[in-house]
């Protein structure tokens, strides 16, 4: 499928492997809010890191994600229809969806196109969830070698919509009155190679090779491995968290 700012079809395995899984309290949280329990549709859903949760608390579930790779590589589930379709062309019928939910790629989209098909597709007191997560949080003294890797060598090379993860989606346009949901974090036990494997999987990390090779990622790699090893230990699982923010709101009233 063209056509779609595909930044991850090429590191579609490691995705599935290396991205941080969501708690289901945070699922949990959304249908709450729900008033019906039927139809979840999850957009953008990569190899379904959030797609996971949605059986447990939805009779079906359709996800769907641009990148055909990213959907060949979800865990299959007898609740969830993976597809690959564009986030502004669903293929699914007019008002039967009771939750739109959007994990990590919102700020990829033609947001009003989205939009749009949003208002398609919403049944009555429809509820729409952006979520986001920002860099982790690392012990002294590795926080301050991933922040440079992070900030001053990857800098350049973060495509400009990824401002509104650092933003926490507080700059993506949001027509629609918001809702509170209480606070929530990502958590992982990760290695050093969980860690590493990471930041592989991101954007700025595939321009940075492309424009330089990979000699700026091994000593990255190298220097962060060194320190580690020093000062946790070579088989040390680090518990690790990242801050999420939803934006969330009612597509159709109820």
């Amino acid at each position: 499928m063209s056509g779609f700012k595909d930044h991850f079809s090429g590191v579609a395995q490691g995705y599935a492997t290396y991205r941080p899984r969501y708690r289901p309290q945070l699922a949990a949280d959304l249908v709450a809010l729900c008033a019906q329990h039927r139809l979840a549709w999850d957009v953008g859903c990569g190899s379904g890191q959030f797609s996971a949760l949605l059986p447990a608390v939805f009779e079906r579930v359709v996800a769907t994600d641009a990148s055909a790779e990213q959907v060949a590589a979800a865990i299959p589930h007898p609740q969830i229809e993976y597809r690959a379709a564009r986030a502004e062309a669903s293929g699914l019928p007019d008002g039967s969806v009771d939750l739109i939910t959007v994990a990590q790629a919102a700020h990829w989209f033609d947001l009003p196109a989205f939009y749009a098909e949003c208002a398609r597709v919403a049944a009555p007191g429809c509820l729409l969830a952006l979520i986001t997560y920002a860099h982790m949080r690392l012990p002294d003294p590795l926080m301050p070698l991933f922040w440079h890797f992070y900030e001053d060598v990857l800098g350049p090379f973060w495509p400009p919509d990824r401002r509104h993860v650092e933003q926490g989606y507080a700059t993506l346009p949001f027509p629609f009155e918001p809702l509170a949901l209480p606070p929530q974090t990502l958590e992982a036990a990760w290695g050093l190679d969980q860690v590493l494997g990471y930041v592989d999987t991101w954007s700025a990390v595939r321009g940075l090779l492309k424009a330089e090779g990979d000699g700026r990622l091994q000593a990255f790699k190298v220097a962060f491995g060194k320190t580690w090893l020093e000062t946790q230990g070579a088989g040390a699982q680090l518990p690790l968290d990242w801050p999420v923010t939803v934006r969330v709101g009612r597509v159709r009233p109820g």
